[in-house]
């Protein structure tokens, strides 16, 4: 059974236990996912993110969904691209194995994540998106209490970069 699916559309939308915010490290919001997350969530979201005093990047903090077709919304600050010499992978795999595993600790089955730090911080697609499908690939083998992950791409340049690099580790694992 496939346990991690690739689609295009708006994570807001998503139902699902939790979806995972590209958050920053304030976490009171911002621009592209995470200020969609915010503004679909409602007022009460950024109220509870004012209470968790902001997160590392790499780390992963939860709050209710409020408005959202969910339970949780796991927040995860990415990291911003430098060149590849500041710890920018190691940081960007953290992010999916602390959200996993914040998803575990909440008994979620189902999780949605959309791409991390490829938007307004500049991570390139192609790259971002093998570290996340090995990283959720590998998360997906030490949790098999998650059913199910779903990459919600915004459009169908970032669906495609995500589908290659899982065909791509698929060809590997034979």
């Amino acid at each position: 059974m496939n346990r991690l699916h690739i689609i295009l559309g708006d994570i807001t939308t998503i139902q699902t236990d939790a979806i995972v915010n590209a958050a920053n490290t304030t976490l009171l919001g911002g621009g592209g996912v995470d200020g969609a997350i915010h503004r679909a969530a409602g007022p009460d979201l950024l109220k509870e993110c004012r209470t968790l005093h902001g997160c590392p990047t790499g780390q992963a903090k939860a709050t209710k969904a409020y408005r959202l077709p969910c339970r949780y919304v796991i927040h995860t600050p990415g990291p911003i691209w430098r060149g590849g010499m500041q710890n920018e992978d190691a940081l960007l795999a953290s992010c999916y194995q602390n959200a996993l595993r914040l998803a575990c600790e909440l008994n979620c089955q189902t999780v949605a994540f959309p791409s991390i730090s490829t938007g307004v911080y500049h991570f390139p697609l192609a790259r971002a998106a093998r570290i996340a499908i090995d990283t959720i690939l590998c998360s997906l083998q030490a949790h098999p209490e998650i059913h199910c992950v779903t990459m919600v791409c915004f459009d169908k340049h970032t669906q495609a970069a995500y589908e290659q690099a899982l065909a791509e580790k698929e060809q590997l694992n034979g």
